[in-house]
């Protein structure tokens, strides 16, 4: 397998971090994940923004531009034999020694990772997954709003309880806020409609500011439905006549059934993927064949 390593496109064993990079000695890196259509990535320039405002907090220089991403991930798609596929791209702080920095981080390690899309049948998109209620709390965010940082131990607590109880293939875990808020899925951002309104949790509950989230709220609007980000309860979602979830990876995953901590499951809806949810999804997708940024 080939790997992108620092602008260039070497075998996975060849791309090495120092046991000194404070990515690995306490979590200063930050990464974002994305999709290709048609071999392009969609909305990178808004995830490089992200990218580089984060580095701006984390006092990383940000080694690379939204082009060098674009041309180096063409030549690592062509070297992997792949035509389409799943992105990751990793700035980790680079090798500062033990001990906390002394300053910013100026010579931090880049990585890019590809694999093939998940294989997901365009009938769970029409039947939609379960979206479990989980008791792992999501945490707070360690500055004043939620990095996509290394430091990814709660979402992996949180996928360990999900496996624990047995859900059905695919079925994705929800993290309240320790005040008893909705927050998002484990790799994924929640949405619901109630009274006809699209509503989603707001950023002030410590969620990420997903880039799927943000461009799902824009084409709610230009369809014509009236949004709302704010803070709600679990009994919000058992009333929603519909629930879906975003990520760049799945796009818009409709939610038909809701499973309580007691094991107790509620259908949304009919059963299958709402108006909304399948009108959404298709605007999205016609927008990513078009591969805005």
């Amino acid at each position: 397998m080939k790997v992108g390593y620092n602008g260039d496109v070497v075998d996975a064993k060849e791309a090495v971090i120092s046991v000194f990079d404070h990515g690995f000695l306490y979590g200063m890196g930050l990464f974002e994940t994305f999709r290709t259509y048609g071999g392009k990535p969609y909305l990178l320039d808004r995830h490089m923004q992200r990218l580089a405002a984060g580095c701006r907090e984390l006092g990383i220089r940000i080694p690379i531009t939204g082009a060098e991403v674009r041309e180096w991930l063409s030549r690592l798609l062509a070297a992997n034999g792949l035509g389409e596929a799943y992105v990751r791209l990793t700035v980790s702080a680079g090798d500062a020694g033990l001990g906390l920095p002394s300053g910013e981080y100026e010579q931090p390690n880049v990585v890019l990772l590809v694999k093939p899309l998940p294989d997901v049948s365009e009938e769970v998109y029409r039947q939609g997954r379960e979206l479990r209620l989980l008791k792992t709390a999501r945490n707070t965010p360690e500055g004043g709003y939620r990095l996509k940082s290394l430091h990814y131990m709660n979402n992996i607590l949180a996928k360990q309880e999900l496996l624990a109880a047995k859900v059905s293939a695919g079925a994705e875990g929800l993290m309240l806020t320790r005040e008893g808020r909705l927050a998002e899925g484990i790799v994924s951002n929640l949405f619901f409609v109630r009274d006809g309104k699209v509503c989603t949790p707001g950023l002030e509950t410590g969620i990420l500011p997903g880039i799927t989230r943000q461009r799902v709220l824009e084409l709610a609007s230009e369809a014509g439905y009236e949004t709302e980000e704010g803070l709600y309860g679990w009994d919000d979602l058992l009333q929603a006549a519909e629930v879906w979830t975003t990520g760049s990876v799945q796009e818009l995953m409709p939610i038909t059934k809701l499973t309580d901590l007691q094991g107790v499951s509620y259908q949304v809806g009919q059963g299958t993927a709402g108006p909304a949810a399948s009108a959404l999804l298709a605007a999205y997708r016609h927008d990513a064949r078009n591969v805005k940024a």
